[in-house]
């Protein structure tokens, strides 16, 4: 980590490479490099998109273009240049050598994010190891220094090879230890789903591209200060939190990590597992920024990855409910607001909200009530008094509807009880 400093000046710019298909548009592609960049603290001099019509092995642009984004950078006084892209090791280097400046890809950028954020045992876990999966093929970039040293004829290689390889046995042999901590840490986290599983209560999952203003919405339902700044990649960690519905007794609430368009490779191996509480759960909300122009690109990033978690079928059917949050509704001109909320009247998987002034909050919390008890059912109980767990079971997890004396049984007095419970809960009791 550490590749990059803070205060940094950036010159950031995006390869619009001839022939290959993005969701998001170029312009749509830079602007979310540039909140990429910020949200590490590096500072934008300039930013622009460059057309690629044929990659260049050894430097992936021009030689023109290079000498293009040198005089920007001389111009602009950028210490260091973003490429919103993957580049290879060689690409970088050659780069770094013609720039004579720092030079950073998309997938760097991101593992500095994360390494920043992560503020779990896990998180910390799973970003260290991406990271050495990216470094592992940069080592040659690492080691420059020890070039120098190789020695005979190109047969076998000096102190430099040797160096790099023993370093690339260090790295293989901590990516080792790495995977079996992260084993581990999954097995207790599959336990604790396990027990969350036989729990009475529902898990309510929030999904959605980065900074669509999930946390602001996980915080304004359970009052709890998770970080929640226009910044992406906010919080990394899953969150978890309870929640009060109408008529449903506690609801577990799990703010999960953003999606985002080209997730490194390294990077959707690595947060699996953080997203692996999306699987869980008994309702997912799709929290959309409604106002930013991308949003249907971006909609579509996050059900491609629901789909990679299996959440969700080729069809976009999805065996878990699945709601659109429809949020930032604040930031929309009265016109487009209107048209929104009409939008959104006639599909009634989409509620509109903003999770900044609470507006449409009464009405989620409501339909979240009316969707997790849907159904359950009124059940009638006779009891003898004297099962006072079962009794305290019932008022703990259904919804008693009445209750009352039932004269005597031969066990002594019996009560009566009415009480809405769903199959799970139900099943529940039965096992008591």
């Amino acid at each position: 980590m550490g590749e990059v400093s803070r205060g940094a000046r950036a010159l950031v710019v995006c390869p619009d490479v001839r022939g290959r298909h993005h969701d998001l548009e170029p312009e749509a592609r830079l602007e979310e490099a540039c909140g990429l960049a910020e949200a590490i603290g590096i500072v934008i001099a300039d930013a622009s998109v460059i057309p690629v019509r044929q990659v260049r092995p050894g430097t992936l642009f021009g030689s023109g273009q290079v000498d293009n984004i040198a005089t920007a950078c001389e111009q602009h006084d950028a210490e260091l240049v973003v490429v919103d892209g993957a580049l290879t090791p060689i690409q970088q280097r050659n780069l770094e050598d013609r720039l004579k400046r720092k030079v950073i890809d998309r997938t760097g950028l991101i593992l500095e994010i994360f390494g920043e954020r992560a503020a779990t045992a896990e998180g910390r876990l799973q970003v260290e190891l991406a990271h050495l999966d990216y470094q592992q093929s940069r080592l040659v970039r690492s080691w420059t220094h020890l070039e120098r040293q190789r020695g005979g004829f190109g047969f076998l290689g000096g102190p430099g090879e040797t160096q790099i390889e023993a370093d690339r046995r260090m790295i293989r042999q901590r990516m080792g230890r790495l995977r079996k901590e992260l084993e581990s840490v999954r097995k207790t986290r599959a336990l604790h789903r396990d027990r969350r599983g036989r729990a009475p209560w529902p898990i309510i999952a929030l999904v959605g591209y980065t900074n669509a203003g999930k946390s602001t919405l996980f915080n304004r339902l359970t009052g709890a200060d998770v970080m929640a700044e226009d910044l992406l990649f906010a919080t990394l960690d899953p969150t978890m939190r309870a929640v009060a519905l109408p008529g449903v007794e506690k609801a577990i609430l799990s703010d999960t990590v953003g999606f985002i368009s080209d997730l490194p490779t390294q990077l959707v191996a690595a947060f699996r597992a953080t997203l692996e509480e999306v699987t869980g759960a008994d309702l997912i909300l799709h929290v959309r920024d409604i106002a930013n122009p991308s949003t249907a690109a971006q909609k579509a990033q996050v059900l491609e990855v629901l789909g990679d978690l299996g959440v969700t079928g080729r069809e976009g059917d999805s065996a878990i409910r699945i709601i659109e949050i429809w949020n930032k509704i604040d930031l929309l001109s009265p016109e487009e607001a209107r048209e929104i909320r009409g939008a959104a009247a006639g599909d009634e998987a989409a509620i509109v909200i903003s999770a900044e002034t609470g507006e449409g909050v009464p009405e989620l919390l409501q339909r979240l009530s009316e969707l997790l008890t849907q159904h359950a059912h009124v059940h009638e109980f006779v009891l003898p008094a004297s099962e006072g767990r079962r009794i305290a079971w019932l008022h703990a997890h259904g919804e008693v509807l009445e209750e009352e004396d039932a004269g005597a049984g031969p066990d002594g007095p019996l009560r009566r009880l009415a009480v809405r419970l769903n199959p799970k809960e139900m099943g529940q009791y039965e096992a008591l």
